[in-house]
């Protein structure tokens, strides 16, 4: 009894969380960041902590 709850509880709270998402989000996919940036040819942006200045 206590899995099946918890069970649907928290397919009921991803559900909600994506519909959340789906209603408050304007998706445009031709001005979102790539997913995944190896390879894509974008350069890497920040600085490193540990890089001595020059």
């Amino acid at each position: 009894m206590t899995r099946k709850v918890t069970a649907s509880l928290s397919l009921l709270f991803i559900v909600g969380l994506v519909l959340f998402d789906q209603g408050t989000a304007r998706l445009n996919p031709y001005q979102a960041p790539a997913a995944f940036a190896l390879g894509s040819g974008q350069v890497a942006s920040g600085g490193f902590c540990g890089a001595l200045p020059q």
